[in-house]
């Protein structure tokens, strides 16, 4: 059933993901079989990268089709203001119902203050606390989310802010965000997970917009807390594993000679020491490792079958042929990489910058593609409005993806800018790389600059930068590097609106600090 002439559009999104040479090599890789079956149906982008590493920044892009820096929402409590076009509000204009559900963490607000309807949550969020949670449970007989935590990392602040985050101890997520450093199981059933909880709503919205043969054209976005940590899948996905099939990951064992001194600014407990050093070699074995990879990628196999609920009942309502399917993620996920990481930090690996991306089209693109070309979640906004016959009244930095998906030709991109500011929480640094061809460059202010050949050295072990048989190869990055700032109007360390978030830093935490304090008080009252 056509309901628009104006196509619709399902856009999932995945938080932190774990994607790039997990099970590239050998061994297993994490189950996504209705990804899979969008990239089988469509077409699969083989190096999508995000801009930068880290949520808050990275969704603000996806919205705007903006570098961090020209958006200026560098941390993920930085919350600058939305002083440029949000693509939600051009679809709303353009006359498409929206829908958002799930995370936002893109600055103030939530989704639902740009023209949708749906459910999300400021800051980073914790959907296990809302009432809208609560009446779906009530619905569906269902008992709150239970998790048993089998290990989980630490600091004091965190410590603080998760007090009954213990290792072997029946756990809830009920405090004001849920990026709890830890891995388990969920014990209450499958649909009390956040992933199926949005799943339902997502279903729910598609049910009635079938219904009631609205003729306007839809867009639902629907933002995934997960496979971002704390990992806790049911049995159900974890027992598709055998832990003992995960090969070691290519950098697990790199020592991290040769690499800035921000790879070893760590607070993880027991990854780092009472200096906030990271240990190399890895505390944990890689048998203890193996174990936690497995929850890790049961919840990637979990929250990929909650978005498969979706994508059927859009086939059942017999809504998928007039609707775009796009499935990618915020940004990736340093998991067992250099020297066994847990999360991410501030480097730029292709472990933290590369996502998947697959979009299903079947009135416009052919099935089985595989595109090759270098495309950035810059690309996303400027795209969808594209499929949508809008664009942005303002300049952006992205560019539509649309005609490389259509076979058409276009000129695209030969060479890709990505950046970091830092983790934020105190620590701040100026990174900017540069991918063209098999290579890849990155400045790091005030540290040894990293130059490596993606082709013979997938996992960044050999840093070529003052290898003198590259010299010209390093000459040319850089001076592509500084041709990319230009164009995008990067000014790096001086620039004053980065130089004003660090001097905002320790206000805005303790505002954040403050803001979470109260929405756990008021969660309370909402308990039944």
């Amino acid at each position: 059933m056509k309901m628009s002439k104006k196509p619709n559009i399902l856009l999932l999104v995945n938080d932190h993901q774990a994607y790039y040479r997990h099970g590239w090599d050998g061994g297993i890789k994490p189950l996504t079989p209705n990804l899979d079956r969008i990239s089988n149906e469509g077409s699969l982008f083989n190096r999508a990268y995000t801009t930068t590493p880290l949520c808050s920044p990275s969704r603000r892009t996806m919205l705007t089709g903006l570098y961090p820096h020209n958006h200026h929402n560098y941390y993920n409590y930085t919350d600058s203001p939305y002083d440029h076009e949000i693509y939600l509000d051009l679809l709303a204009k353009e006359g498409y119902k929206n829908f958002y559900f799930g995370k936002w963490h893109a600055g103030p607000g939530t989704g639902l203050d740009f023209n949708c309807k749906g459910f999300s949550d400021t800051d980073y969020g914790n959907p296990y606390i809302h009432l809208s949670y609560k009446e779906y449970l009530k619905r569906n007989s269902l008992p709150q989310a239970q998790h048993h935590v089998i290990r989980h990392f630490w600091n004091e602040a965190f410590r603080q802010q998760f007090p009954k985050l213990k290792d072997n101890t029946t756990y809830r997520c009920e405090y004001a965000w849920c990026g709890e450093l830890a891995v388990g199981l969920t014990e209450t059933p499958k649909e009390t997970h956040e992933s199926f909880f949005l799943a339902n709503l997502a279903c729910d919205a598609l049910t009635d917009l079938a219904k009631n043969k609205d003729e306007k054209p839809f867009h639902i976005s629907v933002n995934f807390w997960g496979p971002h940590h704390p990992h806790f899948p049911t049995s159900e996905f974890v027992n598709l594993y055998n832990s003992k099939d995960i090969i070691e990951y290519g950098s697990f064992s790199d020592t991290l000679i040769r690499k800035p001194q921000l790879f070893l600014h760590d607070f993880k407990k027991p990854l780092s020491d009472k200096n906030n050093h990271f240990r190399t070699p890895s505390p944990l074995s890689w048998e203890e490792w193996q174990q936690i990879i497995v929850l890790a990628y049961a919840h990637i196999t979990m929250v990929d079958a909650a978005g498969g609920m979706i994508i059927d009942k859009l086939f059942d309502l017999g809504l998928d042929e007039n609707t775009i399917v796009i499935w990618t993620a915020d940004h990736g996920d340093g998991l067992a990489s250099h020297g066994g990481q847990f999360d991410k930090g501030t480097y730029v690996t292709e472990e933290v910058m590369r996502v998947p991306l697959a979009v299903r089209w079947p009135e416009a693109i052919s099935p089985h593609q595989i595109i090759n070309e270098i495309i950035c979640n810059i690309d996303l906004a400027p795209t969808i409005l594209d499929m949508a016959g809008i664009k942005f009244t303002k300049p952006i930095d992205g560019q539509s993806w649309l005609p490389l998906l259509k076979n058409q030709k276009t000129s695209w991109r030969e060479a890709l800018l990505t950046e970091s500011f830092g983790h934020g929480y105190g620590v701040h640094h100026i990174v900017r790389a540069i991918h063209s061809g098999e290579y890849k460059y990155i400045y790091n202010h005030g540290q040894i600059n990293e130059l490596y050949h993606l082709g013979n050295d997938q996992f960044e072990l050999n840093n070529l930068v003052d290898d003198t048989n590259y010299k010209n190869i390093l000459d040319e990055m850089i001076l592509k590097l500084k041709e990319l700032q230009a164009d995008t109007g990067d000014i790096g360390v001086k620039d004053p609106n980065y130089q004003q978030a660090i001097r905002d830093d320790k206000e805005k935490f303790l505002a954040l600090q403050t803001r979470r304090e109260e929405k756990v008080q008021k969660s309370v009252q909402i308990n039944f």
